[in-house]
């Protein structure tokens, strides 16, 4: 076998992108359910400073991560081998769901 003849093997993503699509959405769709169960729970009952705060604390999170996670979508349907996603970006969608999960636990609390 010559050196010339060993080719690399294409890869073939299968259905992996389309799955990595769908779990952003997924993730996407419950930040939005726990930013709306956050805001029912800050204006039922008493309304208070805090409550406010909090409620617009977990929106402006799960603004943010809509957005990481709509950029996100549109570089994995850009191309058959989309770019990794970089360390920044990975840190930022951790912070931003677990702060949206803080805010909403310190509502329930």
């Amino acid at each position: 076998m010559s050196a010339g003849a060993a080719a690399e093997p294409v890869r073939d993503p299968g259905l992996q992108p389309e799955r990595t699509r769908l779990a952003w959405r997924r993730t996407t769709l419950s930040g939005a359910v726990a930013a709306v169960l956050a805001v029912k729970t800050a204006l039922h009952g008493s309304v208070s400073v805090a409550g406010i705060v909090a409620c617009a604390l977990c929106c402006g999170l799960w603004l943010a991560f809509l957005a990481l996670a709509h950029r996100r979508i549109h570089a994995l349907a850009a191309s058959p081998e989309p770019p990794p996603l970089t360390p920044r970006q990975a840190t930022a969608t951790v912070l931003f769901t677990v702060a949206l999960a803080v805010c909403g636990a310190a509502l329930v609390l």
